[in-house]
């Protein structure tokens, strides 16, 4: 039984009570009314449409187009009637109906396609949707089928953006593209959503969606960069790239600098910007992970972050002369990648067994250990882990200590990196605003309170 038919049976039940007259003398107003708004809704769906599509054939002469705003109108319309007609008779008029318009259109392309060769389908496309969607107005709740007509006539009015973003995207942008939806649509519900392995620690639905949740800041630090072009130069790559990974994006401006000696103060501008953006995310996956964990780590995080921003500052304000141009940042490597997105999980899950371990064995010293060996690497493993174990029995203010730590031991290793590959130029002055971060965080994590 159709939405509309529930209404009109209920209607039917209540008509003329509380009114004293007698059920079945006058028609149920508010069940006409209901009709016409699904009418009106199919009619403005159709109209969209050809309002579109009219505006777009706007230069061709009358009579060349295969639909107008009138036809689309007509066909939102004849949608919406022959589903009102199969809500009271049979679904098989809606069937007969669909085809009908379906050989209307498959004869008028033939036409078009022997007169001008042109294979395009989009306004033949446009019509069947046009009635399918008048159709839903009348048997289907009115928001859905509202919303898709907004968004089908978006996708027609976007033609020229939409094919200027494809001509710009690059073979392995939509490989990585692929990749997360395969990931995060395909792999992740079909995981067991239970706990595994020693103590129950290693659950595959969270440990995947945890890939899922890095690959995805990931990709939209290379898609930021990427949208914003070239002009904005390293600083913005800096930016996107602790979105992406920190410690690599340190080590492709470390080259750039060690190659390019006149861009070390620009090199050591992203860097320092990467590294300032790690806290943030860092605040992120803890948020999502554990919101009692993100309140312990808010201050400490935040202090660093905002030390770090300050720091680009100072370093832009001291910066006496540069090179002219911006020059693109090309080393930086998808991180979509697959085998980087497995090898994560595997990370994860190494990280989440031996803290795990170090805790049964050690208590919080093995704890802190784990956090100081992850964090020569990476940080991002060790947040996901102690953010997962706080649900458990891990205390809030022993997990913010180790996530302190393997940040402040990847901050340490950053600098390192700027130094030995970057050259002394380089070093002095990403050592010198790490030092300030780090010891900024420590205040903040033994003196400001929780928000």
């Amino acid at each position: 039984m159709s939405h509309l038919q529930k209404r009109c049976i209920r209607g039917s039940a209540t008509r003329g009570r509380g009114t004293g007259l007698q059920p079945g003398l006058y028609p149920d107003l508010m069940d006409e009314l209901e009709i016409f708004r699904r009418l009106g809704l199919a009619l403005v769906i159709g109209l969209l449409f050809g309002l579109e599509r009219g505006w777009h054939g706007r230069e061709m002469s009358e009579g060349a187009r295969i639909a107008g705003i009138r036809t689309f109108a007509l066909t939102g319309l004849a949608g919406a009637v022959t589903g009102w007609i199969a809500s009271v008779t049979s679904p098989v008029v809606l069937g007969l109906g669909l085809l009908a318009l379906a050989v209307l259109v498959a004869v008028s392309y033939w036409s078009r396609l022997s007169a001008d060769h042109d294979i395009g389908l989009t306004t033949e496309i446009a019509l069947l949707l046009a009635f399918v969607l008048g159709a839903a107005a009348v048997l289907a709740e009115m928001a859905p089928v509202a919303a898709t007509g907004v968004v089908a006539t978006a996708l027609l009015a976007l033609k020229r953006a939409l094919h200027g973003w494809i001509a710009r995207i690059r073979r392995l942008e939509l490989v990585a593209l692929v990749q997360l939806a395969l990931i995060s649509v395909v792999i992740l519900p079909i995981l067991p959503n239970a706990g595994f392995g020693p103590g129950a620690v290693l659950n595959p639905y969270e440990l995947w969606w945890a890939v899922v949740i890095v690959a995805g800041l990931s990709f939209f630090g290379y898609a930021a960069m990427r949208l914003a072009g070239p002009e904005l130069g390293i600083l913005i790559t800096g930016l996107c790239g602790g979105l992406a990974s920190s410690t690599s994006t340190t080590l492709a401006l470390s080259r750039l600098a060690r190659d390019t000696p006149a861009l070390v103060p620009l090199a050591a501008l992203g860097t320092v910007a990467a590294g300032s953006v790690t806290f943030l995310r860092v605040l992120v996956i803890a948020a999502i992970f554990s919101p009692g964990l993100f309140v312990l780590l808010a201050p400490s995080m935040g202090v660093m972050a905002l030390a770090g921003f300050a720091g680009v500052a100072v370093l832009h304000a001291a910066r006496m002369r540069g090179p002219a141009g911006h020059p693109e940042i090309e080393t930086l490597s998808n991180p979509l990648a697959l085998m980087t997105a497995l090898s994560f999980g595997v990370i994860l899950a190494i990280v989440v067994l031996g803290t795990y371990y170090l805790e049964n064995w050690f208590g919080d010293a093995g704890i802190y250990a784990a956090a100081a060996l992850s964090g020569s690497n990476d940080v991002d493993a060790l947040t996901i882990s102690v953010a997962r174990m706080t649900a458990a029995d891990l205390s809030g203010t022993v997990a913010a200590n180790a996530i302190f730590i393997a940040v402040g031991v990847n901050t340490a290793v950053k600098g390192s990196i700027a130094a030995v590959v970057g050259g002394m130029g380089l070093g002095l002055r990403v050592i010198g605003v790490y030092g300030a971060v780090l010891a900024a965080g420590v205040v903040a994590l033994r003196l400001l309170p929780a928000l």
